[in-house]
């Protein structure tokens, strides 16, 4: 008998006749995973005097005795001889806004392993022992009270007493079916009815994934008597593979190579192909201590990782989403806290987080995010720097998906910034282009002299939802009629036209923060920390980006009339030509200026040219490993240059001079000046004439003070609409505004201005020969 309780395996059985029946026959283990052994003795779970592991009885030299017994055993229906009792200690379940499961009180046989992992019943607590009942086995090494020790800290995640608080542990006891497979209708779970490899175990039956009941339990993904005859590989008592053993093909699950996690969860083609999964583009290398503290072997690779790299079943309490490092602790390692989703993100994506081989090194391949986020200026990433003082996201799905109410909507004191707002980790590739026909490098943008400039989406926004406006009335000022969400991922090669179901532009991910589809009133400046400051270029309250950047086609090129809207092109091209304006392509910069100037009016552009990291004079492209996107800037607005009543001449950092030439637009030593569409008479260039005679020449003097888009042609101001003197300032569209001073402005058609169309000729000759500072 005792060499029965020592080999028999940990399966739920009804009745002793059962037990004895599966003993006669072990079970087979699968040929790609024979490594794996049945032996308790040489694991953690051999509590006995002989046993390998940090904890070990004083005398005690039975190996099975610390949880099963052959006569006498506790009353607990379906167990296997339990030697132990059950703790009575109430659970706080795992929950998540994206969990369809119904998660209550663990039972089955999760109890029996919470017996001794909740940290509530000393270890040597046995039922019977030599005929003797409620015995307790000496041991060493034990915790308080002789319960499960800590090891890196009760609430680090790298340690096994669980506790009572199950919040940050893989949900257990719940039904896994066909229905709760259907029910996210986001492709994220298999379904067990079609995976041969998930079943009900029973006397007899194996399965790869036992459930019992179909239930998920501890010992769906564990099984306490394993070990692999290589030791280094550290299998946690898992049945399948703790890491990828080679590149994952986003099919079916494969227990020959394939991480454990995803004989469940079906991740497909977008995780097999993101720059997480890829071993071409995450073949960075844990440093031996990080590896160490997570109980990798030595040389673990990213994409061997896994799923590992960001989540943990048993991570640090206070993380969501069962994510690694999840919390705002500044404890090393992590140890409680808050959530704080960005911090998952920081261990790889910074230059102090110690992770990878190389981290913080000049040329380093993995872009550090969190020094973006600790610019003057910067995304609201923090739980204190936002409204709510905590994160408020509510991630429903695998498309990551949030209502508009936590958004805003309602209620702004919702609006929130995570790195889960522009990214999906699940399915982002080191790619330029979202479809993975763009060049293989970092970086946003595709944009390159040979290249029409764009707003396709980048590779690192794959996969993330976003919204498109549906226009009613191209009226300035009238809000969309609504918003098309964007969801799901269309796959390599997937088509970039607008009309996908899924996200093809950048200005989609970033329009539903930044648009009424977030909210009923525009947020005030400054509401989160961080952000820029209150009256900032007279602005009080962000503007609804959505409406400024219509492009409606009536408007395009000189369309609409003699006066008609503006825009930069991010949503739809201008239609304002070289030829229509009568300008010269370098004007402009590369890649603006590229194919002899052809793509000017044609052409899109990123909301990322502009937000951003500042960047070296006269280009907009970030300086070589530092991030693109708007993460953060020494800048107001997160702009990659200044923005103010002086941008101009002087200020060739100027967010306008990273796309426009600054030597044909504002500098006054220009002595041959190429033409531009502000022209007219004997000048070919009106803004190198105004800046040779008044000495310099202000951005705002005549153009809006966002230039998003604008009710006038290009993005000019007109300060007699509003029956205003010169110089004007009204945020958030005029800043010290001089144009139309001295009367209406006459529309002229490009090439074609004159002294008197700008507000009246002996008013411009009084006037702007002193403009405001």
């Amino acid at each position: 008998m005792r060499w029965f309780v020592r080999h028999y395996r940990f399966r739920t059985v009804v009745v002793a006749a059962a037990m004895l029946a599966a003993m006669v026959t072990a079970r087979p283990v699968p040929a790609n995973l024979a490594g794996r052994i049945d032996d308790v003795t040489h694991t953690v779970h051999n509590l006995s005097i002989t046993g390998p592991g940090p904890v070990t009885a004083t005398s005690e030299s039975r190996i099975c005795v610390f949880c099963h017994t052959p006569h006498a055993a506790e009353k607990i229906p379906a167990a296997p001889l339990w030697n132990r009792k059950l703790s009575g200690a109430t659970y706080v379940p795992y929950s998540s806004g994206s969990m369809k499961a119904v998660v209550g009180q663990p039972g089955g046989s999760s109890r029996l392993c919470l017996s001794c992992h909740d940290g509530t019943l000393a270890l040597g607590t046995v039922h019977v022992l030599n005929t003797r009942e409620n015995v307790t086995i000496g041991l060493t090494g034990t915790g308080t009270g002789g319960t499960m020790p800590t090891g890196a800290g009760a609430q680090t995640g790298y340690t096994r007493d669980l506790g009572t608080n199950l919040t940050n542990d893989h949900p257990i006891s719940f039904t896994y079916d066909s229905a709760l497979a259907a029910a996210g209708n986001d492709d994220e779970l298999r379904n067990p009815a079609l995976m041969s490899y998930i079943a009900n175990q029973a006397p007899g039956v194996y399965p790869l994934v036992p459930l019992e009941n179909n239930q998920v339990q501890c010992t769906t993904c564990h099984d306490p008597h394993l070990r692999d005859t290589d030791a280094s590989k550290n299998i946690m008592f898992l049945r399948l593979h703790r890491f990828q053993q080679s590149a994952p093909l986003g099919g079916s699950f494969n227990p020959a190579s394939d991480i454990l996690c995803l004989a469940c969860h079906k991740m497909g083609q977008a995780w097999a192909a993101s720059a997480h999964a890829t071993p071409a583009v995450a073949d960075e290398i844990y440093t031996p201590a990080a590896a160490a503290l997570r109980g990798f072997p030595a040389g673990t690779q990213v994409w061997q990782a896994a799923c590992l790299n960001c989540h943990d079943p048993h991570t640090v309490q206070g993380a969501r989403y069962l994510l690694r490092a999840g919390t705002n602790s500044t404890l090393t390692p992590k140890s409680g806290g808050t959530s704080a989703l960005e911090q998952t993100c920081y261990q790889c994506h910074s230059a102090d987080g110690g992770v990878l081989q190389g981290q913080g090194t000049a040329g380093f391949s993995v872009p550090d995010i969190k020094s973006a986020f600790a610019l003057p200026r910067h995304m609201p990433i923090t739980d204190a720097e936002q409204l709510a003082g905590r994160e408020v996201d509510t991630i429903t799905n695998a498309d990551l998906i949030e209502s508009p109410l936590s958004l805003g909507k309602g209620n702004l004191n919702n609006r929130h910034a995570e790195c889960t707002d522009c990214h999906n980790p699940h399915r982002l590739i080191k790619n330029q282009l979202f479809n993975g026909t763009g060049a293989t490098t970092s970086g946003t943008h595709a944009h390159t002299s040979s290249i029409q400039p764009s707003n396709i989406a980048s590779g690192v926004l794959r996969g993330i939802w976003g919204v498109e406006p549906v226009y009613g009335s191209s009226t300035w000022g009238s809000l969309p009629s609504s918003y098309t969400v964007k969801r799901g991922d269309g796959g390599n090669g997937a088509s970039t036209l607008v009309s996908n179901p899924y996200v093809t532009r950048e200005y989609q991910v970033c329009l539903k923060c930044h648009s009424d589809y977030a909210y009923d009133t525009p947020p005030l400046l400054n509401a989160s920390q961080g952000t820029t400051p209150s009256g900032t270029n007279d602005v009080t309250q962000y503007t609804n980006q959505a409406m400024e950047f219509q492009a409606p086609a009536a408007d395009k090129g000189e369309g609409g009339g003699a006066n008609h809207r503006s825009w930069h092109p991010v949503i739809g091209s201008t239609g304002r030509t070289i030829a229509l304006r009568g300008a010269s392509a370098d004007d402009w910069l590369p890649p603006w200026n590229g194919n002899g100037g052809a793509y000017i009016g044609h052409e899109t552009m990123y909301c990322s040219d502009c937000h951003g990291p500042s960047t070296a004079d006269g280009t907009s492209t970030p300086a070589s490993g530092t991030p693109w996107g708007p993460h953060g800037s020494v800048n107001d607005f997160i702009l990659k240059g200044t923005w103010n009543s002086a941008t101009g001449t002087g200020q060739q950092s100027g967010i306008c001079f990273k796309c426009h030439s600054y030597n044909q637009y504002a500098n006054p030593n220009n002595t041959n000046p190429l033409s531009s569409g502000f022209r007219g008479g004997s000048d070919a260039n009106l803004h190198i004439y105004h800046a040779r005679v008044i000495g310099r020449l202000m951005c705002t003097w005549c153009h809006t003070a966002v230039p998003h888009g604008w009710k006038n042609k290009a993005l000019l101001v007109d300060i007699s609409q509003e029956g205003a003197s010169a110089p004007y300032t009204k945020g958030p569209y005029y800043l010290n505004a001089m144009l139309g001073g001295g009367g209406p402005v006459n529309w002229a058609s490009s090439g074609n201005w004159n002294a008197g169309d700008c507000g009246g000729f002996f008013w411009m000759m009084r006037s702007c020969r002193n403009p405001p500072p």
